[in-house]
């Protein structure tokens, strides 16, 4: 889900060859920045699974041998799709492999640059690929780069349980540190912050309290959190109870099948912002219980307010009034016996369910008597989530306890916030049938077929994926005053960019800029702490019509995140954030030839050199002078 994260990498590592060392405040790195490493977190699905096993595939001449690529290939996803099922699945109970085949994932940074490697599918499936060449063509140490793949269909308290995950990323920091001599740099895409604010939790009870924030400070300079889902996301619920193909050639039937069986189905549910639990870290050192449930309690706001702090409810179904003495959604083997015709008899009954209702379980425990998948899902999520030792990932999540955060997503792309469900009367796995989508757009809320729906929109909309009320949760995360910069994402002299300083910002309050904006411009709209807590810097970046799945592709966040780091290293930086004044070309890449002009277009950064090779004017376009000089600018 993202490529992101080398870009902060390149963007890091490469301005660590330009300054060897600076000083700057308490939120900054003191020392050597060619002495910063990089911790690749990646999202859901984004990391190579791999065969542990021998399996025959009869019928097919594909079979599968120990280390042979399942997660993803799509040859024998199209030629043997039981047998890649059977590497895929698992037992959705004990979150065992199958008994045929096991796979587990892959490690290094091969495992995260292309999913499905090949002449076609290798581009389609890239996910880390090209900003690997990035690094090492500004000439980044291979020890710099350090990719963490996990089992991305395991619960977080399963993935230590069986892989010891969080301990191999606890040592992977302390590895980095003693390897180059400094701190890391975080950088997670959409499911790997979830992965890292786990791993946060989970370190509490590793170390002492008095050293717990020595740790962090020692080893991890900067966080990072892109596309993140912090209130979930409700394109889960479409997978759970519909299916959702991801763009394989499957089924949607045979999508959810394969994502219900996994445990790490349940921690992208959407939940409400209203409701925590108690602190159970402190339990393990006053002689508390370390099992058994969290207390989950909501504030009063929960009940005053509709839908928990969403724009709408999140779900809903309908329900038959009748049974009519039999299963209303029969498993397959039950079909000869039933007489479809008898679940007309009655009118349904339509219930609607909001956030807080879905992880909390109301939801799925309304639904049981009628889904044959609905027990194992009560199940994980009583085990895994709601009765978690460590932490139940379905709570808010206040800013974490990291000397530099920055929080970074898409905005103003039409998101998926509601769902109406009905029964499809086939069997299961495809039982359901979606009769209507509510869809946050451009500050309203609207159904698939282009009706205004009452609710709580946000001031925007979210990236295709996550909804808005999700991704800018952590605008909570900023201090009381806020500084407030909205710039074009191309480059641009500066006569486009709106400045709000020293904005009031009221915790729990979204903040809104009193700003325009041209209907042909993209915006990245920055939000930088004006007053802060001491020795702590937080930043939220949103940038217009940046996608979910494709932000880690944005060349604008790219040049952003290098300007960032450049400016934190230098000793001469005159202020917290880099300036956004302007922003001009700082690669050959982004000089091009100006048709209208007969020139170079930015001709005070970029002329015309001819280089043989070139096929295009341009091509031909390139700097005037080396980046380092360009970057003089931004201090």
């Amino acid at each position: 889900m993202g490529r992101l994260l080398l870009a902060w990498l390149f963007v890091f590592l490469a301005v660590a060859g330009l300054t060897p060392s600076a000083s700057t405040d308490g939120a900054s790195f003191h020392g050597d920045y060619s002495k910063l490493s990089g911790i690749i977190i990646p999202g859901f699905a984004s990391t190579q699974l791999r065969a542990w096993s021998i399996l025959d595939c009869p019928f097919s001449p594909l079979d599968f041998n120990p280390l042979d690529l399942v997660w993803l290939d799509t040859t024998k996803l199209l030629s043997a799709v039981n047998c890649w099922l059977k590497c895929m699945l698992l037992d959705p109970y004990n979150q065992t492999d199958h008994p045929d085949c096991k796979s587990r994932p892959d490690s290094g940074l091969s495992a995260i640059t292309e999913l499905d490697p090949g002449y076609i599918t290798g581009p389609l499936s890239s996910v880390w690929k090209e900003w690997i060449k990035w690094c090492i063509e500004f000439g980044i140490e291979a020890n710099a780069i350090i990719a963490v793949p996990y089992d991305w269909r395991l619960a977080p308290c399963i993935l230590e349980e069986r892989d010891l995950y969080f301990h191999k990323l606890k040592l992977t920091f302390e590895t980095a540190y003693k390897l180059r001599g400094g701190p890391s740099i975080v950088f997670a895409h959409s499911l790997g912050n979830n992965v890292f604010r786990y791993f946060l939790e989970w370190l509490k009870l590793e170390i002492a309290p008095k050293h717990y924030i020595e740790w962090l400070d020692q080893h991890i300079h900067a966080y990072f959190a892109v596309g993140a889902p912090l209130l979930g996301a409700t394109e889960t619920i479409e997978a759970t109870l519909s299916g959702f193909t991801f763009g394989l050639p499957v089924s949607e039937g045979t999508a959810r099948l394969m994502f219900n069986s996994f445990s790490s189905s349940l921690w992208m549910m959407p939940f409400s912002k209203y409701c925590r639990v108690d602190n159970k870290y402190w339990k393990h050192f006053s002689g508390g219980s370390h099992g058994g449930r969290h207390t989950y309690h909501c504030d009063e706001q929960e009940y005053r307010s509709n839908f928990s702090g969403w724009p709408t409810n999140v779900i809903n179904v309908e329900i038959p009034s009748t049974r009519a003495g039999f299963d209303a959604y029969p498993s397959v083997s039950e079909m000869p016996q039933v007489n479809l015709t008898s679940m007309e008899c009655g009118l349904p009954t339509q219930l609607s369910f909001s956030a807080r209702e879905i992880a909390d379980g109301t939801f799925f425990k309304a639904i049981e008597d009628y889904d044959p998948d609905i027990k194992r899902l009560l199940y994980q999520l009583e085990k895994s989530y709601l009765s978690d030792n460590i932490l139940n990932p379905l709570t808010p999540w206040d800013r974490p306890p990291i000397r530099n955060v920055f929080c970074i997503y898409g905005v103003e792309s039409r998101t998926k916030v509601g769902y109406y469900f009905a029964p499809s009367g086939k069997p299961y796995p495809d039982n359901w049938i979606i009769t209507d989508i509510i869809y946050e757009h451009e500050g309203s809320l609207i159904s698939r077929s282009g009706n205004l729906v009452d609710g709580n929109p946000g001031a925007t909309s979210g990236d295709e994926t996550v909804p808005y009320n999700s991704l800018a949760w952590c605008k909570n995360w900023l201090g009381p005053k806020v500084n407030i910069t909205r710039a074009p994402q191309s480059e641009h002299d500066g006569s486009d960019v709106q400045v709000e300083l020293n904005v009031e910002h009221q915790h729990d309050k979204d903040i809104v800029p009193n700003m325009t904006k041209s209907p042909k411009v993209k915006y990245v709209t920055f939000y930088e702490d004006s007053e802060s807590i001491p020795g702590k810097r937080t930043a939220v970046w949103e940038l217009d019509k940046a996608n979910h799945r494709n932000i880690v592709r944005s060349p604008v966040l790219m040049r952003e995140l290098w300007l960032e780091m450049w400016h934190d290293i230098h000793p001469h930086a005159k202020s917290d954030f880099v300036t956004k004044a302007k922003r001009g070309p700082l690669r050959n890449e982004d000089c091009y030839w100006d048709y209208g002009k007969a020139r170079c277009a930015w001709p005070e950064y970029c002329e015309y050199r001819y280089v043989f090779g070139d096929v295009h004017l341009g091509q031909s376009c390139r700097l005037r002078n080396t980046s380092a000089d360009l970057l003089l600018h931004y201090l």
